[in-house]
């Protein structure tokens, strides 16, 4: 699972990085400012295909199918098993003509304290320094509450990091990791006309040990409220 993660990076840099055109900033795409403790619901900039570019946009964390009849069914899609998304309802979809990229400066997970109920925050980043481009879904969702100028449903754009099993470094905090592409899998990952679902799902290979590092920080990433370059100091 992957249920917070940091960035920082602005999106014309990660624009430059990823070879895309940078988003329009206007009030109603609302790009956010850097932050370190990224929460579900909250908008984020993914990498996608429009069928005429790439580009980046926000898009809220937690995918909501075209066919919800509400919108806080994304809640619960923050995350997709990559093993099933070819089946699942929810995911069949846009696995097959809406996938993007989700750049992350780093993520966090919650590693079991033996003896204690207690979980150590450990903060997982590239040794490279370069944003983790995590695979993902994304799609768009009509909302019949709500009309624009032009009498249509307003549209809502989400999305959804895949997950998957994890490689020798990360098992030993927890059982998945994000899926992570790359730069030869972005090509053939965000080509709109790619519907090969079973080669694309031969990207879904645990990310080498030896480009994560592993660092425990400060409990206070637990509160989603405090966002700061301290959450991911590492402590002793």
């Amino acid at each position: 699972m992957c249920g917070r993660f940091v960035s920082t990076t602005s999106a014309e840099e990660l624009a430059d990085y990823f070879g895309a055109e940078a988003p329009t900033v206007d009030e109603e795409l609302g790009v956010r400012p850097p932050s370190y403790n990224v929460a579900p619901s909250q908008d984020i900039l993914a990498v996608y295909h429009d069928g005429a570019s790439r580009r980046i946009d926000a898009f809220r964390w937690g995918l909501v199918p075209f066919w919800a009849k509400d919108p806080k069914i994304g809640n619960r899609m923050i995350n997709a098993r990559s093993e099933t998304i070819a089946e699942k309802n929810s995911f069949k979809r846009p696995f097959a003509k809406r996938r993007c990229i989700i750049p992350a400066d780093g993520f966090y997970e919650w590693k079991k304290i033996e003896g204690s109920k207690l979980k150590q925050p450990m903060y997982m980043s590239r040794v490279d320094g370069a944003p983790f481009a995590f695979a993902g879904l994304w799609e768009i969702w009509n909302d019949p509450g709500r009309l624009n100028e032009a009498g249509e449903p307003m549209q809502l754009h989400s999305c959804t990091i895949l997950t998957g099993e994890p490689n020798d470094k990360v098992a030993e905090v927890h059982d998945r990791m994000p899926v992570m592409l790359p730069p030869s899998a972005w090509d053939p990952w965000l080509d709109r006309d790619n519907h090969d679902t079973e080669t694309l799902s031969q990207l879904f290979r645990p990310a080498p040990s030896q480009l994560i590092r592993v660092q425990p920080v400060s409990t206070e990433v637990n509160n989603v409220r405090n966002n700061g370059p301290d959450l991911i100091e590492p402590i002793d």
